[in-house]
């Protein structure tokens, strides 16, 4: 007996990756660099760490609020084509069956076929097979709010931990190095990861990634430099 063949494609893991990847990152980066700016300006630890913290707590927010605003705009665009697309339905399913067929036909199917394909999966699930051929909106990729204003709040706290904690362990004069070392290689390992995951190569993911949170964190060192020289 022939054994099943099963296919592990990773689209699935597409929309929680995206939402986590971008709340770690940007808790890394942000507290981070929060935390060098603050202390290359010349601010006691005890400053430092409520900087830090207090950062934490509003990017964690922010994030799980734009998400959720860029999600639900999202969730919203989709009902409202699938609303239009079901009164389509209603009023002229003629014309919809013709829609679908001649979708089949541009990818390849000859003109008899796609027709009865068309009129089988119209008879199954007429909005289904629409939502998903015409609009391309599918369970897998259908827009989920509370799913993604989740994910990038908690990674984003989780990011943002790592520098701080960094920061609790040393607090004398290695704390910038110690904070901008671990960081950039908690970036290295996040970047590789996600990389992995989504299928990619893991050494473009961690250079990329790393690359750009050096830069971030070095800007606001040097800001942090020549403000705490002013002042």
């Amino acid at each position: 007996m022939t054994a099943r063949h099963k296919e592990r494609h990773r689209i699935d893991h597409i929309g929680w990756l995206r939402a986590a990847v971008l709340g770690a990152n940007d808790g890394i980066v942000s507290t981070a660099s929060l935390i060098l700016g603050v202390a290359a300006a010349g601010a006691t630890h005890d400053n430092i760490m409520v900087a830090g913290i207090a950062g934490l707590v509003a990017g964690a927010m922010s994030m799980a609020a734009g998400e959720y605003v860029s999600v639900c705009s999202q969730a919203d665009s989709e009902k409202a084509a699938l609303d239009l697309e079901r009164r389509e339905l209603e009023t002229d399913s003629p014309g919809e069956h013709r829609e679908l067929t001649a979708i089949y036909i541009s990818r390849g199917l000859e003109p008899a076929l796609a027709k009865q394909v068309a009129e089988q999966l119209m008879v199954h699930d007429a909005l289904g097979a629409h939502a998903r051929d015409e609009l391309g909106i599918t369970a897998t990729l259908s827009a989920r709010p509370v799913q993604a204003a989740f994910a990038s709040a908690a990674s984003f706290a989780v990011g943002a931990a790592m520098p701080l904690l960094a920061a609790v362990l040393v607090p004398g004069p290695g704390l910038i190095l110690l904070v901008s070392g671990t960081s950039l290689a908690f970036l290295a390992v996040l970047g590789g990861l996600a990389a992995k995951v989504g299928g990619a190569s893991p050494v473009l993911g961690a250079v990329r990634v790393t690359f750009w949170g050096a830069l971030a964190m070095a800007l606001t060192a040097v800001v942090g430099i020549l403000f705490g020289t002013v002042v």
